[in-house]
């Protein structure tokens, strides 16, 4: 068997599975490891995505901890993706703790490459480009735009502050954004003395931008299933006690509207004000999302659904 036909007879069964996980490889990696076969690059493209499957198996054990279901990871032509289902009651921590934990396998890959080249049991030039490649690997996670890791960083962080009807919105929107600048910058950087396009940033830009296009549409049913695991996801910590967060409205104000102010991790009791400003009603949020997902009741105020 020839050196060109070995690679493909291996990625033919495109599903592999590894420490249980199920492995997929994208139908372009073929062609990319191919391309890399008659460049003469086929040793430092395995070795980069070795480093990517080591990141994205840190994604899956922290995703495991917690008791999420992880469907597959699956190795992209610049990258990979660990495609997981959080459980109904995870935390904003325990999400942030996922995304962390893909760039710490390249913190401790990097350390490891360095102390084998200290000690000479690694080539300088080969353990140089070891640590580069899990610093650049790290470095492009980390960029604000979903669905990187940066980005869930980022959208996280937004959850902490503002309500999580918004805080996908506006995560959408910036990677959206970042995005279309990478496609701009390539574009730019075609026109500069250097000249030509760096095809691998253009291909990544339009790649995230139509990710983030989808993902901004599919906006309304992450926040329905937002809504539709809160009772779930606080059942538990009332009985223990937890954070409780107020929402103060006029009677005036939509079930629907007062719904779209709900955060991610706090239980909200709605205080329901008169003309005069004093406390009408006190409602619990489970009441208010029963009125929510009654389509009759959905835009009607609270005056009118508690008096």
């Amino acid at each position: 068997m020839n050196n060109f036909a070995r690679p493909l007879l291996l990625l033919r069964n495109a599903d592999k599975r590894l420490l249980g996980t199920t492995i997929r490889f994208h139908p372009l990696f073929t062609l990319l490891l191919l391309l890399s076969i008659v460049t003469g690059y086929v040793v430092e493209v395995l070795t980069l995505f070795g480093i990517v499957l080591v990141h994205e198996l840190g994604h899956v054990a922290a995703a495991r901890s917690f008791g999420w279901r992880v469907r597959e990871v699956r190795l992209l032509p610049f990258g990979g993706v660990a495609v997981v289902e959080e459980a109904q009651g995870a935390t904003s921590m325990q999400e942030l703790a996922v995304a962390l934990a893909g760039p710490l396998q390249n913190v401790w890959m990097m350390g490891v490459g360095y102390t084998l080249t200290r000690f000479g049991l690694l080539p300088p030039l080969w353990g140089e480009y070891f640590i580069q490649a899990n610093a650049i690997i790290a470095l492009f996670n980390l960029l604000p735009v979903m669905p990187l890791d940066g980005g869930k960083v980022m959208t996280v962080l937004f959850g902490l502050w503002l309500p999580y009807q918004r805080t996908l919105q506006l995560a959408a929107d910036l990677s959206l954004l970042f995005s279309a600048g990478m496609i701009v910058g390539a574009l730019v950087y075609a026109f500069t003395e250097r000249g030509g396009i760096p095809l691998n940033w253009l291909l990544i830009g339009c790649f995230l931008l139509a990710s983030n296009w989808y993902e901004r549409r599919g906006a309304p049913y992450r926040f329905m299933r937002f809504l539709l695991g809160r009772e779930e996801r606080f059942a538990s910590r009332i009985d223990q006690g937890t954070l409780a967060g107020p929402i103060v409205v006029n009677g005036r104000r939509k079930a629907g509207d007062i719904v779209r102010l709900f955060m991610r991790d706090r239980y909200h009791l709605i205080y329901v004000l008169d003309e005069r400003s004093r406390i009408r009603h006190i409602v619990l949020e489970q009441q208010l999302l029963d009125c929510y997902f009654d389509e009759t009741k959905r835009e009607r105020t609270v005056a009118e659904l508690f008096a």
